[in-house]
């Protein structure tokens, strides 16, 4: 009865907010030393009994009437602060920020000062950046709101070493997506993309999180699999006060949108909602038997009967037309509050809703495949292997909703979290495409239909619990999520054309067969966590020994069924849709008719079940060795063991297979010295891991139906007709030793000066492979060990350095360069020398696939608070990047710098500046994004080429309180 009656009282508490709004006084307490919350702080109105006690995030509420008031927050062994002029009107909250206590050995008196004075919520992230004997880097609310950011992926383009790919994805130092963690709220959270180590960051508005750090330098407490950077995204579990806000926004680019030549198809009736509504569904789903053409010889028979009604359920559709675009629109809505009850208990609760419709068009995109000529080494120019223009639309819309709920006293702390993300894109493709066999080249028109539909579903549980004298603090999480990505039926079909120009008659020869596919995964992931803080004393100063233990369990299933369109006696008229015409369809009464061959049925390699059992236990200890030198040392040990359950080409089948069985340690040391209260120098050796993904450690192959390239699982091994082995199929987990060391400067708060060297040696690295007797195949394999060497600077400086009129506008500027080499493996040196152009020197070494040589951030920024005025303009670019690697007669793909240049404008009205409005244009210089073949004294030539255009967006919100 008791547990019903505050579940009760919870429920009127939230259903009665907007009714018993009170006015009160809310704010944070941190250590200046450290940044983190001071638990127990006494926070009393000056002259009266009346104040509240920072529980155990550092916060506290203090209810009042209407007025002003002094406060002074005091606590044992740290020397008092009062806070001056803070005024509280009405049924409103006053937000005092963060305020940040002294130790009474640094000072002695009283401090004063004024309300508006300590408004400064950036100063727990930078105080943490400051003092932690980890490297870190970071952005916090309070930037994202100066800037006018309003997603979690243009935010992170302005933390140091940081580059956001395709405007989704964060790359860290310049290395791949392999080499990036990235986690929500201390979990691992798989992204809508389950094939990448990063989660798709444009997918969290700004109004949800509370901060974002990058580790840059690995600690025991995180998980082992990253190099270039741990990414960790914390959303709000307690706001600050009530907010209610909803924005819609709109964006045009003349490259893609209101644009005739669009190329699109008919999809089904829910593709608006990110889903398809069955219209797409495989006509074989259900059945047990699936009947092939040389399984029957009458029609009418059962199996007949069931053949052809199969054949009649594909959709008819098989090519795209032209028809108008439309353009970009993004809805969005946010509710949060915090509930504080009379018996110290406080509830928070939040809840985000957004949308977004996404339309792109590419005129004149390029997908082409190029290699060496195989038969005389003085011709350096590359050969067209196959070269593919023309145009391609896509619409894509995204739906994320997330609701978040916690609970906490003075020593305890339960959260839950909630997050859905659904995801649909249709794809419509016509090319011209010519094809180089050596010796028979041909002319094709190619249409491609695609559709693919992800989803993803996550639940955090997590709660916080200190001991009374919070000697001990015990954090525990569990984080199920469950991970979706459909592709139902892919559709694709060459018409080969004559010399003329005109349609050959005939389908299939060397333009290959028509065909329909139909993809599927599931992924579940399963991470449970426990972490245990003592807070203790070494060397006469305080300490914090940590220790916990993880574990995780996933499991993926995933297959791909296809059918090859058999065209029978059909003569092509160049209509696409032509082919699943009903009357064109094998029969009784037109038995040459389209039939079609299931080459799913039997051994299909392409379906498996994969699974990781991952356990890990570690300990560390933070401490001071002297007054400004601080430590912190750990041993970090994880068991990774992954199955796989499915079948190779020649039909060998495994059974729960262990194919990687890892036992490492990974040991950890990280120090900081403070030179002075404003510098600090600071270094770090650690060890950590990147591991091969479920797709990566398997015998699929996967086909990209537009460009025609095949992703080759890296169990497959490649051996020439000399029997030489170029790849054993054993893949391996890489492992890296990381030094880094890093002098800082931090001026003034929010300012700050920094200069980074950083070392790290590759063991096993996994590079993507081009296949020496398959052009355009690809595969994941280890290559020869490798090193990177690299340094970084950063500045953030306000420049009323220069002029006090200028002391609105920020300056950041953040560079990283590095130098990457790798000892090729002596299977690579063989077949380079073999393919090797007259006059041209095979070194041994080479450039590491994925690390960019250099990445350059910077920007400059305005920001007035009391008109409401924002802006900001950002320039990124990424060198030249080493993309895939070239094996025999391939060649080394390269991606080309992609210069980004951005502005935006934003500027709030009305009653408390509720109103806002803001104006933005990417990609100024409409720069082109390109990959390039490249080799020896050739001409470079075209992996891909997109042009993406500029794009003008406006967007409005309203804040309701």
């Amino acid at each position: 009865m008791a547990k019903f009656k505050n579940v009760l009282a919870i429920a009127l508490a939230l259903i009665s907010v907007n009714a018993f709004a009170q006015s009160s006084i809310r704010g944070t307490v941190i250590e200046d030393a450290t940044g983190q919350p001071l638990i127990g702080v006494s926070v009393v109105i000056d002259g009266t009994t009346t104040g509240a006690s920072a529980d155990l995030d550092g916060k506290f509420t203090i209810k009042v009437q209407p007025g002003t008031y002094s406060l002074t927050a005091s606590f044992i062994s740290f020397a008092k602060l009062t806070i001056s002029d803070v005024v509280v009107k009405e049924g409103e909250v006053t937000n005092l920020g963060t305020l940040r206590l002294k130790s009474s050995a640094e000072q002695l008196q009283t401090v004063v000062i004024t309300a508006k004075a300590v408004k400064n919520t950036e100063a727990a992230l930078v105080t943490m950046k400051k003092k932690s004997a980890q490297m870190i880097d970071g952005i916090s609310a309070a930037s994202f709101k100066k800037i006018g950011d309003s997603d979690a992926a243009s935010a992170m383009s302005r933390v140091t070493g940081v580059s956001v790919e395709g405007g989704k994805y964060v790359y860290v130092r310049g290395l791949g997506d392999r080499y990036t963690k990235t986690t929500l709220n201390g979990m691992d959270v798989p992204g809508l993309d389950p094939d990448r180590n990063t989660v798709q960051m444009d997918i969290f508005p700004t109004n949800i999180i509370d901060n974002i750090v990058v580790s840059k330098s690995f600690t025991a407490d995180l998980p082992a699999d990253f190099t270039g950077g741990a990414v960790d995204i914390a959303t709000k579990d307690f706001p600050d006060k009530k907010v209610m806000e909803a924005s819609i926004g709109l964006g045009y680019n003349p490259n893609m949108h209101f644009n005739k030549d669009f190329v699109t198809y008919d999809g089904s009736s829910t593709d608006f909602l990110g889903f398809d509504d069955g219209q797409r569904t495989i006509p074989t789903e259900g059945l047990d038997y699936i009947p092939q053409f040389t399984d029957f010889n009458d029609p009418n028979s059962p199996q007949g009967q069931l053949y052809q009604e199969i054949l009649g359920d594909f959709d008819p559709q098989m090519g795209g037309y032209r028809a108008n675009s439309g353009m970009n629109t993004s809805l969005g809505y946010s509710f949060a509050n915090t509930i504080e009850r009379d018996n110290d208990n406080t509830i928070g609760y939040n809840v985000a809703i957004s949308y977004k419709n996404d339309v792109e068009f590419y005129e004149d995109a390029e997908f082409n495949i190029y290699g060496k000529d195989n038969t005389d080494n003085t011709k350096t120019e590359l050969l067209a292997l196959q070269t593919q223009k023309g145009d391609y639309g896509t619409k894509s819309v995204l739906i994320g909703g997330m609701a978040g709920l916690a609970y906490k006293n003075k020593s305890s702390k339960v959260r839950v979290n909630l997050l859905h993300l659904q995801n649909g894109e249709s794809k419509a493709g016509i090319f011209d495409v010519v094809k180089n066999d050596i010796g028979t080249t041909f002319s094709a028109l190619q249409y491609n239909l695609e559709y693919t539909q992800r989803s993803l579903t996550n639940l955090l549980i997590a709660g916080t619990h200190t001991l009374q004298d919070n000697s001990w603090t015990l954090d525990w999480k569990v984080a199920p999520t469950r991970s979706s990505m459909e592709d139902p039926d892919i559709r694709s079909l060459r018409f080969k054309l004559n010399d003329d120009g005109s349609i050959n008659p005939k389908i299939g020869t060397e333009a290959g067969l028509p065909q329909r596919i139909w993809r599927d995964l599931i992924e579940y992931n399963i991470p449970v966590k426990v972490d245990g803080t003592k807070k203790h004393q070494l060397f006469g100063r305080d300490a914090k020994l940590k220790t916990g233990v993880a574990f995780t369990y996933k499991t993926r299933d995933f297959n791909i069924k296809s059918f090859d369109i058999q065209p029978g006696s059909l003569q092509a008229t160049g209509d696409p849709n032509q082919i699943f015409q009903e009357e064109n369809l094998y029969s009784d009464e037109n038995p040459g008719g389209v039939y079609y061959n299931a080459t799913f049925v039997g051994n299909n390699p392409n379906e498996y079940t994969s699974s990781v059992q991952h356990a890990s236990v570690y300990g560390s200890e933070e401490f001071n060795a002297t007054e400004d030198l601080k430590a912190i040392v750990g041993l970090r040990v994880e068991n990774y063991v992954q199955y796989y359950t499915g079948t190779n080409q020649g039909g060998l089948a495994f059974d729960k297979e262990e194919v990687l069985n890892d036992l490492d340690f990974f040991p950890t040391i990280n120090v900081i010295y403070a030179l002075t209260e404003k510098q600090n120098l600071r270094a770090s050796y650690t060890r950590t891991i990147a591991r091969p993904s479920f797709k990566e450690l398997s015998y699929a192959q996967i086909v990209d139906p537009i460009t025609g390239r095949t992703f080759n699982g890296g169990l497959f091994s490649e051996i020439d007709d000399q029997g030489v082995v170029f790849w054993d199929g054993n893949l391996q987990s890489t492992n890296i030793n990381n030094i880094d060391v890093r002098y800082e400067i931090y001026p003034a708060v929010g300012q700050s000066v920094s200069l980074t060297g950083f070392y790290k040696g590759f063991k096993n690295p996994i590079e993507i492979v081009q296949l020496i007797n398959s052009p355009g195949n690809f595969q994941p394999r280890n290559v020869g060990d490798a090193q990177v060497y690299g340094a970084e600077f950063e500045i953030i400086q306000k420049l009323d350095v220069i002029s006090e009129k200028l002391s609105k506008l920020t300056f950041n500027a953040n560079v990283t360069v590095a130098y990457s080499e790798i000892q090729m493996s002596q299977s690579e040196i063989r077949s380079r020398q073999s393919s090797a152009r007259a006059g041209e020197t095979v070194e041994t070494t080479r450039r590491m696939a994925g690390q960019a040589p250099f990445i350059i951030n910077t920007g400059l920024s305005y920001s007035d608070r009391e008109t409401g005025l924002t802006a900001a303009l950002s320039y990124n670019v990424q060198g030249e990047t080493l993309q895939f690697v070239g094996f025999g007669n391939s060649t080394d793909v390269y991606s080309v710098p992609f210069n980004s240049l951005n502005m935006k404008l934003g500027k709030t009205f009305g009653v408390d500046q509720r109103f806002s409005a803001s104006f933005k244009v990417s990609n100024i210089l409409a720069d082109a994004k390109e990959k390039v073949f490249r080799n020896f004294e050739a001409q470079d030539q075209f992996l891909s080429r997109l042009y993406p255009g500029r794009e003008f967006s406006v967007g409005i919100s309203y804040k309701f309180y």
